[in-house]
């Protein structure tokens, strides 16, 4: 399985890797800074297992990145889940509606993380 990890903060990034690696689910984890840096990772490398998606970045927020992978019919197995400090119920409904498969709120856990992705994945 593989794993796509977008936050444009490096250390976001790395939280998020290490608890990756220690559940010993993912083959593979790829890290991007924006969304335009996630979406040519995707054509590059992709398709990925669960893509993990924070929502404020420059370039390309998160929600925009949804939208474009959603968009795309080969994308359509890969899981998507917005990790992100944005509670507004609102804008957790959209992601939803956008097609993300699950909503993880910063700070969390590496349980919290874990839990997420067995439920995302079936396991």
């Amino acid at each position: 399985m593989k794993a796509l990890v977008v936050d444009d903060s490096r250390s976001m990034r790395n939280i998020v890797k290490s608890a990756l690696k220690g559940m010993k689910l993912f083959d593979e984890i790829v890290e991007a800074k924006d969304g335009i840096d996630a979406l040519e990772k995707i054509k590059e490398s992709g398709p990925y297992t669960v893509i993990f998606l924070d929502w404020y970045m420059p370039r390309m927020e998160g929600y925009d990145c949804l939208v474009k992978i959603r968009e795309n019919a080969n994308w359509n197995n890969t899981k998507v889940m917005m990790v992100t400090t944005e509670n507004q119920q609102e804008n957790v409904i959209k992601a939803v509606m956008a097609g993300a498969n699950e909503y993880l709120m910063k700070p969390f856990t590496p349980e919290m993380l874990e839990e997420k992705i067995r439920m995302v994945l079936g396991l």
